[in-house]
């Protein structure tokens, strides 16, 4: 470790401003600095294209569970690829995109961690540029304006641009029409190359959209034939943009058919072609990177590199001899990375994407240490340079700035340095961390055989997936497509929003996949066929959406379908039904609901009439738990101010959950004023209101809370705890509106807040760095979990006034109780707290009482000792009785004894025991000019007992303790026949 990262103090210097200047140096002559490269294509495709612009999503994909970051530009527009976009969505209509999008590749299978810093060109963030088609053009104009853009407005020369097309498989033949399009732009045959599936087809995942792609390859050097290098991952031969013709879907089976529809999707790495454009080797040496390399030469200065580490100079591998240059590229790529990813909402943690931020964190802090020589802290105060030189193309980086360098600066410390690295690696260290020690020591890592078993779990987990470990009830592209080709319209979900209706409606499809697919119109299936889903023309279930858990019920085929449209909310649907359908829950795929269960009996048929009952019960029991958790994020933003922002919900009908960010854990007053907050809401009987309005006007709306990330429709509904949407709307900057609840929200709800009955937060807890999270009840449970705190506050009260006796037997059960009973947050802190004291009092106590009952003890064997040697009497053997009988009042009393006799003469050899159900001890104490040796004296008393005695240094003492066995209750007669039949046996009892 250099000796500066010992250092803690720095210059004084501002960060920003070191990355202002450097950055209007760097741009300073430049044709293409990086922000008119990236304004410039989105310029090209919006204003000459008709694309229209689509802001960057966030790198923290908040609304699809199986991405850990955005990792490439059509992230943000998968449930169009999928067919599961909602029709009444923001993606709706939408033909046409273009964007520069925020990616992270740090994690999962798409990894660009272990090749940072070792090369040119790869980044852990960067940012994609990107424009799409769906359902609009195709092959020719996306070759085309994408040879337009490249060499009419970048003006890139022609003739070091390669062209590569998918050579064609088994499955898929040769993509000879994206050939024939470059061709016939003037590219030569040399340059217009065939590849493999490997590099030329793109597939999503293991099912799902997939298609040939078309990449272009830019060859820095020039005059020359580079087509031989295309694909081989030189640094001077690079692929610059990725156009992708999404044309077949992939099913489980790994059968491909054709799409519906054709879809584009394109991406060109920002990063790459800023540094052709700037002609540099390297992206490294463009203005992206060059005003942050300044800042980290600046964040290293300390009083033992007063100027901080040398400069950058670009070398790489063996010529970069000291690993400096290495660590600039390391330190400089994942500072971004940190940055944009912790205020799109991710944070470090132990788990998920958390645990791979904690990586990337680890990862730089070694570097910084080892190579640059920079001081502790260092890394967090990179922070402000991002935001200088990013903020204007992604202005949320200055919004959030000083909450990412806080979270940086908490978690920076814990990164284990080399000691500590080295001691992670025996326990499992990450594999990309262990390749890169391994190589500074000249090992290897087989990655390959790691690869292999990580695949090895993955099929396993398909295969429990087939055979019956889980029934994955989904719909994407291709099943969607067929609804549509059979003429199946999106179900009209208005009902969901209706209470204690049990409408008629209409099966339209059955999804069935033990049986292979959908039912063919006019048949049936039954409880054979296993989980099923449903989808009607109408429903009146809430599907799964926003955070709260759908609708569950019943789906009966009604007895009879003419009446069953005019039958009464009442009835009971399955009286003569011929089939009852479970319904477990439902979700929505492409506006389709589908509702996912089990046939209980009978069967169903597509195309039978059917009635709905919604579990209404059930979802008196969701509705509030939903409002209140509005009424949550409001009361927590009055007691911790404006800057908390929801993180996650989930709204079950047992409890609401919700996370949100904040520095450190909440007092217990700060938790019950959250509470009273909320409390006072429900008793004010406010009645909630919702409306569908227009985006824009929802947004005007200034005290309207929105999730950070989230989409939403264009109209929106908005949900509002005390006042009517329309007053909202009309007045939108109305001070009034701060102290209410307003939210977009398209889940179900309470008619007023007096319907909640009561609320109680009953957890507040940490679940990453610089994220809470609050778990809360209402209506009965709340009452339930009030009650029990009661309770246990008058069982503490009675405590209070116990004597240690009785409140040692009463504490384990008060903290059984704190343990597994529900009740207020703050009233189980408290009561923690509480408890800790009653503990400390018991000991206290007791303490104090053993004292005097050792000190009682103690008088009493110097005066058995002194009497048996003034009567010229054989040594006392004393036994210990009551409160005395314990192991350490027994030391107590020895170390009192034998200061008394090292005090003078005149004192008897002497053993003090005691023995009870369970353990025991001896101890013998004897003169200096005794005939009796104490450590033979305790080793014959103590027989076959189980123990091993310990004499003093001096030999004047000897004790012994252990668990009581058959020999411990003769201890004292042993004692005494030691030393003869005519010691002076004292059976004296000590007493409390």
């Amino acid at each position: 470790m250099a000796a500066a990262a010992a250092a803690t103090s720095r210059s004084p210097v501002n960060i920003a401003d070191v990355a202002k200047a450097s950055a209007v140096a760097s741009a300073a002559g430049l044709e293409w600095p990086v922000s008119k490269v990236r304004q410039d294509f989105i310029d090209f495709f919006v204003t000459k294209k008709d694309h229209k612009f689509v802001k960057s999503s966030p790198v923290v994909p908040h609304d699809d569970p199986t991405l850990l970051f955005a990792n490439a530009g059509m992230n943000q527009f998968k449930a169009i690829f999928t067919g599961t976009a909602d029709p009444s969505g923001p993606l709706a209509g939408l033909t046409r995109a273009a964007n520069s999008q925020k990616c992270i590749r740090a994690g999962g299978k798409h990894n660009d961690l272990d090749d940072v810093g070792r090369d040119t060109y790869h980044h852990t963030f960067f940012e994609m540029m990107g424009n799409w088609s769906f359902s609009d053009f195709f092959k020719r104009e996306a070759i085309e304006w994408a040879w337009e853009l490249l060499t009419e407005v970048y003006k890139m020369p022609k003739d070091r641009m390669y062209a590569t097309y998918f050579e064609g498989d088994d499955d898929v033949p040769a993509d000879i029409e994206a050939r024939d399009i470059w061709l016939s732009l003037g590219l030569p045959e040399n340059r217009v190359i065939a590849s493999n599936k490997a590099d030329n087809f793109w597939e999503m995942g293991d099912t799902g959209p997939c298609g040939p792609c078309s990449e272009i390859h830019f060859d820095r050097i020039g005059g020359r034939d580079a087509s031989h290098l295309v694909n081989m991952d030189d640094p001077d031969v690079i692929e610059i943009w990725n156009l992708v013709f999404i044309q077949y879907f992939r099913s489980e089976d790994s059968s491909l058919s054709r799409l519906p529809h054709n879809h584009v999707d394109t991406g060109m790495g920002l990063e790459r072609v800023t540094g052709i454009l700037q002609d540099v080797r390297s992206n490294y040496d463009t203005d992206i990177f060059r005003p942050l390399f300044a800042s980290i030469r600046a964040a290293t200065r300390c009083p033992a590199q007063p100027e901080g580490c040398r400069e950058y100079t670009g070398k790489l591998g063996k010529e970069d001899t000291d690993g400096v240059d290495m660590a600039y590229r390391v330190v400089a790529d994942h500072i971004r990375t940190l940055t944009f990813a912790i205020t799109d909402g991710a944070v470090p943690s132990s788990e998920g994407r958390g645990y791979v931020l904690r990586r990337v964190l680890r990862r730089a802090v070694r570097f910084g240490d080892e190579k640059l020589g920079a001081p502790r802290g260092f890394f967090s105060t990179l922070v402000p340079a991002v935001v200088e030189l990013f903020g204007e193309a992604y202005p949320e980086l200055a919004g959030k700035a000083a909450f990412v360098q806080e979270v940086l600066a908490d978690e920076e410390p814990s990164s284990p340095g080399p000691v500590a690295f080295f001691l992670y690696d025996s326990m499992g260290f990450p594999v990309d961390l262990t390749q890169i020690m391994a190589e500074e020591r000249g090992l290897t890592v087989d990655v390959e055989g790691f690869n292999e078993a990580m695949e090895r779990q993955r099929e396993a987990s398909r295969s429990s997936r087939r055979s019956g470990g889980g029934v994955m009830l989904k719909l994407e592209a291709e099943q969607t497509a067929e609804l549509a080709a059979r003429g199946v319209e999106p179900t009209d979900t208005d009902a969901k929003y209706e209470w204690y209706v049990k409408p008629s409606a209409v099966i339209k499809a059955i999804w069935a996949p033990s049986t292979g697919g959908f039912v063919a119109e006019g048949d049936s299936v039954d409880a054979s066929a296993g989980p099923i889903g449903v989808i009607l023309d109408k429903s009146p279930f809430y599907y799964e959406s926003g955070g709260q858990e759908s609708d569950t019920g019943v789906i009966a085929v009604a007895a009879d379908a003419a009446a069953a449209a005019a039958a009464d909310a009442d009835d009971d649907i399955e009286d003569g039904s011929t089939g009852v359908f479970d319904v477990d829950g439902a979700q929505a795929f492409a506006g389709f609901a589908l509702h996912m269960g089990t046939v209980r009996s009978g069967a169903l048929t597509v195309g039978s009439t059917v009635r709905s009952a919604v579990d209404y019960q059930r979802r008196e029991l969701l509705a509030p738990n939903h409002t209140m958790t509005h009424v949550l994020n409001f009361a927590l933003r009055k007691v911790l101010g404006g800057t908390v922002d929801q993180k996650g919900s989930m709204v079950a009908a047992d409890k609401l959950r919700f996370d949100f960010n904040s520095s450190g854990a909440l007092t217990g007053e700060q938790v019950k004023a959250v509470e009273d907050i909320v409390n006072g809401v429900i008793s004010s009987a406010l009645p909630v209101y919702n409306k569908v309005v227009p985006l824009a006007d929802g947004r005007s709306i200034e005290t309207l809370r929105a999730v950070f990330g989230e989409t939403y429709p264009d109209p929106v509904r908005v949900v509002s705890v005390g006042a009517k949407v329309e007053d909202l709307v009309a007045d939108p900057a109305n001070a009034e509106w701060a102290d209410l609840s307003v939210e977009f929200c398209g889940g179900t709800h309470l008619r007023n807040t007096s319907a909640a009955g009561r609320f109680a937060i009953v957890e507040e807890v940490a679940v990453a760095k610089g994220i809470r999270r609050i778990v809360a009840v209402t209506k009965d449970a709340a009452t339930d979990a009030f009650d029990k705190g009661e309770e246990l506050l008058s069982r503490f009260s009675v405590a209070r006034s116990m004597p240690w006796r009785r409140l040692q037997d009463e504490t384990p059960a008060l903290k059984a109780a704190l343990d597994a009973w529900t009740m207020p947050a703050h009233v189980k802190s408290a009561l923690r707290a509480e408890l800790a004291e009653l503990e400390k009092k018991v000991f206290r106590e007791k303490k104090a009482d053993l004292e005097k009952v050792t000190a009682a003890i103690a008088a009493d064997v110097v005066a058995a000792a002194r009497a048996a040697a003034e009567a010229g009497a054989a040594p006392v053997v004393f036994r210990i009785e009551g409160d005395g009988a314990d192991p350490k009042a027994m030391a107590a009393v020895v170390k009192e004894v034998t200061k008394v006799f090292k005090s003078g003469t005149g004192y008897g050899p002497t053993l003090v025991w005691f023995a009870d159900a369970d353990k025991f001890a001896a101890a013998a104490i004897v003169p200096k000019d005794s005939a009796v040796a104490a450590k033979a004296w305790v080793e014959a008393a103590i027989g076959a007992a189980d123990g091993t005695v310990r004499p003093a240094k001096n030999g004047l003492s000897a004790q012994v303790a252990g668990k009581a066995g058959e020999d411990t209750a003769a201890l004292g007669d042993r004692a005494t026949a030691f030393v003869g039949a005519g010691a002076a046996a004292a059976a004296a009892a000590a007493t409390a």
